[in-house]
């Protein structure tokens, strides 16, 4: 018996030896694959096709604002499903209530836009200040919002519409000088027997369940690849082809791309080349972690803040917390939030796409038109300083951010100082002019330093939402570096985003409400940043906001100079729940440079903390 079990025993560890090994062999071979096909792009076509990619790409840059619209056979129940409320994203209703292909159809049977007006929509772009549009031609559920000869799984077909709603999108934008293009979801397809995504139905990989091998069910189960490849053949290829030839698109917005594999992506992104060398396409359609083969890069969905990115990218927040309609999500953000928002993606040389979610019947939810209506007013008056801007050389300021257009220097205030001066750290250049932009009335401004600059403002902030003013500058701008606190802004935010990190391996959060943090502090080798300048001796209370679930914490030290002071943090409850620490420290400082430095001591297990900002308030 002893022996048999000794037997047995060798073959169980023969065999599990040789199923890691084979484990190993199959993501090694799904390497190879994506490999050869990233070293065939950048050896010939992609290469090839960045030749032009300056000049397809300076409406885009220029732009800076645009509409995002998702709206599919899901805007007409709008959030509901049998009587019942389905929370989270409205467009994902059939994956999460588990529709079938056959009763999604029957949604679309009754789905009759009549309220749908190409004009009107065009028009609420242009109205608003936007200068692009992207519209879901086909989003996750498979069904085509236009007349197309690959599947019968459409708008043309299936609904008693039986209109092409993207042609008179295509004409009315054209009408109206706004760019035009479309979202098309290549790799999620819930009702194509053979694409990832619809494991309710048909078993397939990569949805919820996490099927054969979840999301490397590609190189887990290599034999299930052909399938999803018949897929791209017969349907995703064939229709992008057909939006390109058909509507002549400025622009194309991929999504989800690990669905499918890298080699698939870049496939896919080829085939476009081969058909049109002058649309724009978004940076989610094929990347690897050496390699953008898009146009420009994305950030996260739904931003709070940005995390620092270099080149081309674009960030897409929703008025709501939903993309496609929701009647039950009334969680709208005030008209300010989008105009400060747009003016921080500009100054850090970026996008917004802003997205919409029309209803079922064809018409813009009230509140959208409501924001709309406000950002457009602002835009109206001070659009100069976020259309063909760029990221200025300017710090960081207590009091907003700034952009930058030739020798115009632009200062979106958001926090007017109660003093009515305006301190503008860091400015070496001297200026022509200087005046609000919205009224063009004249202000006054002085040097303090060689740095600085204060401009008197009016006793009353002109724009609430946020006041711009102008600097004309004799020359090209030259500033300091060095972030300056201003006296009079009684709060400093110090953003994890915004610091220097030291060691390796830190990430960064996706900017979302309570994730704009850095994580994956896990060694006492890694540590955090902030370099400022004081103009005259300052006292602060530091407060600390971050996230700590069960098992992460541990002891760091908080220094200023010659200050420091250690302190303890536990870990507990979710690892999603923003935790609030007051009074952490004071800190008195003199009138120069500082830097304030957070510095493990000890982490208990996980990580110390995802951290997301240092509040300091003036005393």
């Amino acid at each position: 018996m002893k022996n048999k079990l000794i037997i047995l025993s060798f073959f169980i560890t023969l065999r599990t030896f040789s199923q890691g090994d084979e484990d190993k062999e199959m993501f090694n071979r799904g390497r190879q694959r994506d490999q050869q096909a990233i070293d065939e792009a950048v050896s010939s076509w992609w290469t090839a096709s960045m030749k032009n990619h300056d000049e397809r790409i300076t409406w885009w840059q220029q732009a800076r604002f645009g509409m995002f619209i998702h709206w599919g056979i899901y805007s007409l129940p709008g959030g509901e499903w049998k009587g019942k409320r389905v929370d989270g994203y409205a467009e994902h209703l059939m994956r999460k209530e588990k529709i079938t292909r056959a009763d999604y159809l029957t949604l679309a049977h009754q789905f009759n836009p009549v309220l749908f007006d190409a004009d009107a929509w065009a028009r609420h772009a242009k109205e608003a200040g936007m200068k692009y549009m992207i519209i879901t031609s086909k989003h996750h559920d498979g069904f085509a919002m236009f007349d197309t000869k690959v599947s019968d799984f459409n708008i043309v077909q299936q609904t008693p519409f039986r209109r092409d709603p993207m042609a008179e999108l295509s004409a009315a934008c054209h009408k109206y000088g706004i760019k035009f293009g479309f979202y098309y979801s290549h790799a999620f397809d819930w009702e194509h027997p053979d694409a990832p995504g619809n494991d309710w139905e048909y078993n397939n990989p990569g949805g919820d369940k996490g099927l054969y091998g979840g999301a490397n069910w590609f190189n887990v189960h290599p034999e299930l690849l052909p399938k999803a490849q018949k897929y791209v053949n017969e349907k995703a290829i064939p229709q992008i082809k057909e939006l390109l030839a058909k509507y002549h698109p400025d622009i194309l917005w991929f999504d989800t791309p690990s669905k499918l594999p890298l080699s698939e992506n870049i496939r896919m992104l080829k085939a476009i080349r081969e058909a049109d060398t002058h649309v724009v396409v978004n940076g989610r359609l094929a990347r690897s972690a050496e390699v953008s083969f898009g146009d420009y890069k994305n950030t996260a969905d739904r931003p709070l803040e940005f995390f620092p990115v270099t080149g081309d990218w674009e960030a897409i927040p929703t008025t709501n917390e939903s993309y496609g309609y929701h009647k039950f999500d009334n969680s709208h953000k005030p008209v300010g939030a989008f105009v400060q928002l747009l003016a921080k993606s500009a100054s850090r040389g970026g996008n917004l796409l802003m997205n919409i979610g029309p209803k079922g019947d064809g018409a813009f939810d009230t509140k959208d038109l409501t924001i709309l209506q406000g950002i457009g007013a602002w835009m109206e008056k001070n659009g100069e300083s976020i259309y063909g801007t760029v990221a200025s050389s300017l710090p960081l300021q207590s009091w907003g951010v700034s952009t930058m257009k030739g020798n115009t220097l632009y200062l979106h205030v958001f926090n007017w100082p109660a003093d009515n001066k305006l301190y503008v750290g860091g400015l070496q250049s001297e200026w022509a002019k200087v005046y609000l932009l919205a009224n063009k009335k004249a202000l006054t401004a002085t040097r303090v330093n060689a740095n600085d600059v204060v401009i008197s403002l009016p006793a009353k902030m002109p724009d609430t939402l946020n006041t711009v003013i102008a600097l004309e500058l004799k020359a090209t701008i030259k500033a300091d570096s060095i972030r300056v606190f201003s006296a009079n802004i009684p709060e400093q935010r110090l953003l994890a985003f915004d610091a220097q990190l030291h060691g390796e391996k830190f990430s960064y959060g996706d900017g979302k409400t309570g994730r704009y943090y850095v994580q994956n502090w896990k060694s006492a080798s890694q540590w955090l940043s902030w370099t400022f300048r004081t103009t005259k001796p300052a006292t602060f209370t530091i407060n600390m906001k971050y996230l700590a679930g069960e098992g992460n914490g541990g002891t760091f030290v908080l220094q200023t100079g010659n200050h420091s002071k250690e302190i303890k943090i536990t870990g507990s409850g979710s690892d999603t729940k923003v935790l609030t620490l007051d009074n952490m420290d004071t800190i008195e400082l003199p009138a120069g440079t500082h830097e304030l430095i957070i510095k493990p001591v000890s982490i208990d297990k996980g990580e110390l903390m995802k951290l997301l900002e240092l509040p300091l308030i003036a005393k």
